[in-house]
């Protein structure tokens, strides 16, 4: 019996490993398995999320859920779930966090970016193009395709946004040209994409920006009037963007004061699909028209 115990032969070698490994093996199947399983609801909660006029009550709910979708893509990381992580935080930081708390809306966006990047960076020559020079950057966008675009759309607004609360910072304007890159790429391959909304975000940019570091306000211009086109002037960011951005730069009071009245007068059910975002949209206009005289 002892020399049976001591020796072990390939057949009980093979078992012994293969009773360690099956554990592991359907322990991590089963949470894939599991997560997976709750996509209709993951998608249903999200269209309820964008359907709801109810803010308040959103502010309250989204933390919670935003802490079990950093708990799903734990346990079973894939490009769907990181997207619609990319988008809730950056949605959250926009929509609550943004305006009161700029040091938590800065982590909020880097939570996002994180998040949209690593639906990219499974490919080597994208992860080192992030480290190297913007022309090297752009020329590596160019092997992207159509099936890129959410990802780029939502990495390319969460860089922005993070880098516009971090303009003090030297790696914050070294990025820029990358998360501009980005979008314009949106643009190239699908500018339809979010209701056209890359065009607000390059709109936004090209208008915030001195003429020496890249503005230019009629550029800015014609990338807002594509988005409205696009969106048919339903998303009502746009307004909010073109308002903030484009009519404070150029300094027109009156193409301020009656882009962001349109939003105050736009019905809450105007585009249900939306409804969540363009009640956000509502209070933040209301808050830039309470403060007009600041801005001019």
């Amino acid at each position: 019996m002892k020399g049976v115990c001591m020796a072990a032969t390939p057949r009980r070698q093979s078992v012994f490993l293969l009773c360690l490994v099956l554990p592991l093996v359907f322990g991590c199947s089963q949470k894939a398995f599991m997560v997976r399983s709750m996509k209709p609801i993951m998608q249903d909660l999200n269209a309820a999320v964008n359907q709801s006029t109810d803010v308040d009550m959103l502010r309250d709910a989204l933390p919670a859920f935003l802490v079990q979708m950093d708990g799903f893509i734990l346990a079973a990381p894939n490009d769907e779930l990181l997207l619609q992580g990319a988008e809730a935080y950056f949605g959250y930081a926009n929509a609550f966090v943004e305006d009161t708390d700029k040091q938590r809306a800065s982590m909020l966006y880097r939570r996002a970016l994180d998040y949209a990047l690593a639906t990219l960076t499974d490919d080597l020559s994208f992860s080192r193009a992030l480290e190297g020079s913007p022309d090297a950057f752009r020329e590596t966008l160019r092997g992207l395709g159509g099936s890129d675009v959410p990802s780029l759309f939502w990495a390319g607004n969460s860089w922005l946004a993070w880098i516009g609360l971090n303009l003090d910072r030297p790696e914050a304007l070294m990025d820029l040209p990358k998360a501009q890159a980005m979008l314009e790429r949106v643009v190239e391959l699908d500018e339809t994409y979010y209701y056209g909304s890359a065009h607000a975000a390059l709109g936004a940019l090209f208008a915030s920006q001195s003429k020496a570091l890249g503005g230019d306000p009629d550029k800015a211009r014609r990338h807002f009037e594509r988005a409205f086109e696009i969106s048919g002037r339903k998303l009502l960011f746009v307004h909010v963007f073109y308002a903030r951005f484009y009519a404070y730069q150029v300094q027109d009071r009156d193409l301020f004061v009656k882009t962001l009245q349109e939003v105050l007068d736009t019905p809450p059910g105007a585009f249900p699909d939306k409804a969540f975002a363009n009640e956000v949209a509502r209070r933040k206009a209301k808050a830039l028209l309470d403060d007009v005289d600041m801005y001019f």
